[in-house]
């Protein structure tokens, strides 16, 4: 195995790590129709924010979702939409 070969396999052994929650993949599921703020995330799970946002943190840091920033309020949507 070429070290190209192993960048790519821990790439997605990264991604599938982050969809194997049941939270974290409800929430790219329900991106696939577009982007969300946090707090439509947070009503659907009925989970805090501190905790959606970690949940959310482990897909961004995986290059699944992707987050833009209006006043205080923060909206996700799927980076990858083969996901």
């Amino acid at each position: 195995m070429t070290k190209q070969e192993k960048t790519v396999l821990a790439a997605k052994t990264k991604v599938l790590k982050a969809l194997a929650h049941p939270a974290r993949l409800w929430m790219v599921e329900q991106l696939e129709d577009g982007e969300l703020c946090v707090c439509k995330l947070v009503e659907g799970l009925g989970l805090d924010f501190s905790t959606v946002s970690k949940h959310l943190l482990v897909l961004k840091n995986a290059g699944v979702v992707s987050d833009d920033k209006r006043g205080k309020q923060v909206f996700y949507s799927l980076r990858c939409p083969c996901v």
